[in-house]
């Protein structure tokens, strides 16, 4: 995602008062899309996306002096952003409801929301993506879309590796089995 040198030039471009907001812009032009579509695969709505993402956006500019560099920048973003996310999550859920129980709320939006063109395929995998409990789907789509290390999946979500493999594994496994299941 990122060179050393970049991270380093951009952290020093947000951490200077006078090119803050140029380093926000390079920083929005740089992971704007893929923090979106991270987010986005949490929440569903592109609404919700675009909502998370702009409270991420205040954070990371609000707190970047607290960043201390001793690990990707784009990590610490991501875990800004996926806790936002999992924030939206919380206050959509009621009182006695669980984060894992909205799985078919956000099948019904990625129903209303999936273009008449998308490939059926492609419908599927996401149906199963959300069958998935919150903390499976979260390392599945930052291990799978992200491409990120399980390492890098454990500072932004604050797991045991152990417990990130466990998690991917079981996704994969019921992934397959929706699918299968949705095939046949």
């Amino acid at each position: 995602m990122e060179t050393e040198i970049q991270q380093v030039e951009l952290q020093d471009m947000l951490k200077d008062p006078s090119q803050r907001e140029k380093g926000f812009r390079l920083l929005m032009k740089q992971y704007g899309e893929t923090l979106y579509w991270h987010i986005r695969r949490i929440v569903v709505g592109h609404d919700d996306a675009e909502d998370v993402l702009q409270e991420t956006c205040i954070k990371i500019f609000s707190s970047i002096d607290s960043y201390r560099g001793d690990g990707k920048l784009t990590t610490w973003i991501y875990s800004i952003a996926t806790r936002e996310a999992l924030t939206l999550l919380r206050r959509q859920t009621h009182v006695f409801q669980s984060i894992d129980s909205l799985g078919s709320t956000l099948a019904e939006r990625l129903e209303a929301e999936t273009p008449m063109d998308t490939n059926a395929t492609e419908v599927l995998f996401q149906k199963a993506l959300l069958t998935l409990p919150t903390q499976q789907r979260i390392a599945f789509n930052l291990r799978y879309y992200d491409e990120m290390s399980y390492d890098e999946i454990a500072h932004i979500t604050d797991k045991n590796v152990n417990t990130l493999k466990a998690n991917y594994h079981f996704a994969q496994d019921k992934i397959k089995k929706y699918i299968k299941e949705h095939t046949a």
